[in-house]
């Protein structure tokens, strides 16, 4: 199979973006995280069910996101050479940052002060407010940010060790075992805890906005996925490394985490000792965030390999607006959410809904946008 057309993480990409929105609805209505817009105070159950939602997505999505970046990086710099992967990052990456900073973020907050918190002063004073603050990297494109900061130091450590170029060589290498699979999880949830004794969830370092927290998972697989490419791993995991790690990967989501979740007070509402600090509830969550990372990777590249290795017209389509989709989807799901707001529902079926039109509204504006002509060599 050609290395620049995989379709199974193709279509991984389409279902790490359907994550994300869905995560940002959950949040919106109940779960424990980030995001522009909650809605409300959630019941007990909801509150678990969406919090349950967003500590196994935010464990292995991201995570995922940048394994797969790292993974076609090498190649792309093969091709292009270090000004021509340089100048195709820049334009990719760099040009809808700007315009998601300067544009799109500008027009969410302003939505949102106008139509939540009652803002009444003059556009002028608000623009004025924004930029006072302004950082790059903004809501969800801190991804982006840090792909183009990732690219760059890849460039450079290209240049400086003067590694010459070499083809992806199926078999190259040994593949790793179960053991080093451990032993990553444990050090990466030790490294983790480390951080979050001083740094805990939600902290971010303002001027770019990089959420260190979880940052040693990112940078660490974005640096197993270049190590992937040259030897091919995700072609080379055997059936039986994929559903030993899916089994884990199900004890963990499914028994671990209520379990972890009741024995450390979460049950009642407080998830700060889950989040940062000297806590052991803190440095197991950072244990088993880690343990499902590698389990999630490992069993989804197993399954779409083996199962969603095609696409027709419709996954075809969407896998194309996948990167356009991340880059909307916040505004769109901010003002669908907004929309229907004075809708009196229970908050799992408001989040249903919410999801129902907002995960299809996405792919399709992205597949519109990315058809622009001016879009067109970027998205």
């Amino acid at each position: 199979m050609e290395k620049g057309r995989l379709f199974f993480i193709d279509n991984l990409r389409i279902l790490l973006i359907t994550l994300v929105i869905v995560v940002h609805l959950s949040v919106t209505y109940g779960g424990v995280g980030g995001w522009y817009y909650k809605e409300g105070q959630p019941d007990t159950i909801s509150f678990i069910v969406l919090t349950w939602n967003n500590g196994t997505v935010q464990a292995f999505s991201m995570g995922l996101f940048f394994m797969i970046a790292g993974y076609f990086t090498p190649g792309s710099y093969d091709r292009k050479g270090p000004w021509g992967f340089l100048r195709d990052r820049l334009l990719r990456l760099g040009i809808p940052m700007l315009f998601y900073d300067f544009v799109i973020n500008p027009v969410i907050e302003y939505a949102l002060v106008t139509r939540v918190h009652g803002f009444d002063g003059s556009v002028r004073k608000l623009i004025t407010q924004y930029f006072s603050e302004f950082h790059i990297g903004t809501g969800p494109l801190w991804f982006v940010e840090t792909l183009l900061m990732l690219a760059i130091f890849y460039v450079l450590w290209r240049h400086l060790t003067k590694k010459t170029t070499a083809p992806a060589v199926e078999n190259y290498g040994k593949i790793f075992g179960n053991r080093v699979v451990v032993v990553l999880a444990l050090a990466l949830g030790i490294v983790s805890f480390i951080v979050r004794i001083w740094l805990p969830i939600g902290w971010a370092f303002g001027p770019l906005n990089f959420q260190f927290p979880f940052f040693p998972q990112y940078i660490c697989l974005f640096i197993v996925g270049i190590l992937a490419y040259r030897r091919n791993w995700p072609m080379r995991l055997s059936n039986a490394m994929g559903k030993l790690w899916l089994s884990i990967a199900i004890i963990f989501i499914v028994i671990l985490f209520p379990t972890l979740f009741v024995l450390g007070g979460a049950f009642s509402g407080n998830v700060s000792p889950f989040i940062g600090g000297f806590h052991w509830q803190c440095f197991a969550y950072s244990v088993w965030e880690q343990f499902v990372c590698v389990a999630m990777i490992i069993a989804l590249l197993f399954l779409f390999r083996r199962r969603l290795n095609r696409q027709g017209k419709l996954a075809k389509a969407m896998s194309a607006s996948a990167y356009t989709a991340y880059i909307i989807h916040a505004p769109i799901v901010v003002f669908v959410t907004l929309a229907i707001r004075n809708i009196t529902l229970y908050p799992l079926l408001k989040f249903a809904l919410a999801g129902l039109v907002c995960v299809p509204l996405c792919f399709v504006l992205g597949n519109v946008i990315r058809k622009l002509p001016l879009a067109r060599r970027i998205l």
